[in-house]
Formats: structure tokens, sequence, C-alpha cells
């Protein structure tokens, strides 16, 4: 029970990776807060999984890119739960074209998505943590974060500024007790990747030297590790994985 007595917020959970995440921390003791943009069935669907876990569980719909939704979730989750120990910035979309080709919403919209909902849920939760004196806030980014990615100019920029958005907030937030880490996952089975052609994923497998994708249960197991006191002396770190691709 590693996180056991401890509180959860993880932003877009009802599905994927976000989703895995809520379930690893639930099954070891955590309270989970949990947001989307609507409360849907998929909602009910993860909501009922979570409370099977036997762990506080409870859905807020929220746009995370909005940044007076997110302060008024954090302070929802505060007065339902009492603290927030873990913040997991998890909300994230795709536009994915050339740049030649991008419009100025696709930019904006991926931006407004994917970084400032970080930004935000980071900026609400700061005040919480530090009257703690204690808590890991870890945000979803990705490799292409890091090597970039030929038609995802957009998604790359938005990824590799929540990795500079981290090491920042480690450096700030460090002498408070507060630890910020990313996780850049490479190519993971998501429901959006199991959409891909045959062709498709047969060609991301064969840059991977794993030859395979990742499951999102594996990118949630490096997030219970960055939420719980095993890494106690990990912060302004990205951790990777993407099964050795380059």
């Amino acid at each position: 029970m590693l996180l056991e007595g401890k509180t959860a917020l993880i932003t877009g959970a009802a599905r994927g990776i976000g989703k895995q995440i809520a379930l690893a921390f639930a099954r070891e003791g955590a309270n989970i807060a949990f947001t989307d943009l609507e409360l849907n069935e998929a909602y009910i669907e993860t909501s009922n999984e979570l409370k099977a876990l036997g762990v506080k569980v409870k859905a807020y719909a929220s746009d995370a890119s909005n940044f007076e939704a997110a302060h008024a979730v954090v302070d929802d989750v505060m007065k339902d739960f009492g603290r927030i120990d873990i913040l997991v910035n998890n909300a994230g979309i795709t536009r994915d074209t050339l740049l030649m080709r991008m419009t100025e919403q696709q930019w904006d919209l991926v931006m407004q998505v994917n970084l400032k909902s970080a930004f935000n849920f980071t900026h609400a939760v700061t005040p919480v943590m530090m009257r703690q004196r204690s808590g890991s806030i870890i945000s979803l980014s990705s490799v292409v974060g890091i090597n970039g990615n030929a038609g995802q100019a957009n998604y790359a920029a938005s990824k590799a500024g929540i990795i500079a958005l981290t090491k920042s907030v480690a450096k700030e937030l460090g002498s408070r007790g507060v630890r910020a880490n990313a996780i850049a996952p490479g190519f993971i089975l998501t429901d959006m990747t199991k959409a891909l052609s045959e062709e498709t994923l047969k060609q991301f497998v064969s840059l991977i030297p794993m030859r395979r994708g990742g499951e999102p249960e594996e990118v949630a197991k490096v997030a219970l590790f960055l939420a719980s006191d095993l890494s106690s002396y990990v912060s302004g770190q990205v951790i990777q994985v993407n099964g050795a691709m380059a």
C-alpha cells in the first residue's frame, strides 16, 4: 500500500493512460479525484472500477485548459478530500499535420489543452502542497517532446514545454518538499494508436528495439514510482517509457 492515506488528482483520467494511472494508485491505497471534459459512460465505468478497489473516488467535469475551471476543481477536491498529495497532469490531444498545412487553430488548441492545462493545475495545487510541505507533481510529456517528430510540431512543442515547466517547478518548490517529474511515453497502445492501420502499426513497432508497443499499465507503473516515497529524492527528471526507441 504505497499510497495509503494519500489523495491523487488526475486530469483526463476517464480512459487510456490516465485511467490506468488512477487504477494503479487506487490499488496502492490512494483516494482518487479525477477529471474529464464531460462525465460520460467512460467516466461511469472508470468510477465504478476505482470504487470497487475500496478507496474514495469522485469525478469532476472540467476543461483542464481553462484557468478558472482548474482552480475551481482544486478547491472542490480540497473540500471533498481535505488534501492533495499527488497531481498527475495527463490531459492532452493531438491535431497532427505537416507544419506547412497546420492552421493557427490547430497550433493554439494543442498548446492550450496540453501545455496550458498542465500550468493551470500545477498553479492551482502549488499553494496547497506548499502548505502541506509535501507533494508529487507528475506531468505526461512524450518522446516527441524530446526528439521532435514530423507532422507533430504542435504536439512536440507542447510536450517539450511540459518538460521545461516540470524542471522549473522542481527548482521552485523543492525547498518546500514538493517534487515535480515528467514521464515521456513512446509508442503506447491506447485507443488512439489501436485505431491505426495494421501496416502503420508494424512500421512503428519496427522502430522500437523491444519490437512492441507499450501498454498503458507500463506507464502507470512509472507514475506509481514517482507518486510514492520510493522516489523521495527524485525531482526535476524526465523518465522515458519507450522500449529504447530513439
